[in-house]
């Protein structure tokens, strides 16, 4: 059993009032709340400076976005551990927060209940995703990273450059292969995603949907 006040935490997020009653809530249950920001650069600057046990961070905020403060900031290699408190359900956004192995992943609607559930979960070693979360929506986005693991480095450059409007052709430039290269590519990647209309159209049509992701491959 861990104490409270052990547990350093820094907070973020761009809506002053939720920020304010996260803070409130948790100084009320005698957690130690280092500090809190209204921006990504901040919150940033707040984990690499106190190195916190957690952090509570918003995905959508000026500056920098959660995903990005947590992927900046475990590339400086602290020890803090992330929850991410959100209105997103979407499967995009759950598949980059595995992507990113974040510890947990809330919604703004949860109670402070399941809050202090999650810190205990994530505390404890686990993985906490919100129980608004259904089941099948999570073994869905398992499916997905599975899936996204079989690709090549090759297949996965490709899909960078596809996610961000590049044509074949330009692709082939590039990388100095064919164009026949770059299809027969891209072909396996829509065998291997899964990818129902199996037209180029369709792999182009994906790869703008998951292009959060994709860039973090």
């Amino acid at each position: 059993m861990f104490d409270k006040k052990d547990i350093s935490i820094v907070i973020a997020d761009d809506h002053p009032m939720i920020l304010k009653g996260l803070h409130d809530e948790l100084k009320a249950h005698n957690y130690n709340v280092l500090g809190q920001a209204a921006n990504g650069m901040q919150a940033l600057e707040l984990i690499l400076t106190h190195n916190p046990t957690l952090a509570l961070l918003d995905i959508d905020m000026p500056l920098l976005t959660g995903f990005e403060v947590i992927k900046m900031a475990k590339q400086k290699k602290v020890d803090t551990k992330f929850i991410i408190l959100s209105f997103h359900k979407e499967n995009d956004y759950l598949i980059q927060a595995k992507a990113l192995q974040i510890n947990g992943y809330l919604l703004k609607e949860d109670s402070f209940l399941e809050i202090e559930n999650c810190i205990e979960s994530v505390m404890n070693g686990e993985i906490c995703f919100s129980s608004s979360f259904a089941a099948s929506s999570l073994a869905t986005v398992s499916e997905e990273m599975k899936r996204i693991k079989l690709l090549t480095p090759s297949e996965k450059t490709i899909l960078k450059l596809v996610a961000e409007q590049t044509s074949s052709s330009e692709i082939a430039e590039k990388l100095f292969i064919s164009i026949r290269t770059v299809e027969k590519h891209r072909s396996n990647i829509i065998m291997k995603l899964e990818i129902e209309n199996t037209t180029s159209n369709a792999l182009t049509n994906w790869a703008y949907l998951h292009k959060n992701l994709i860039m973090e491959l």
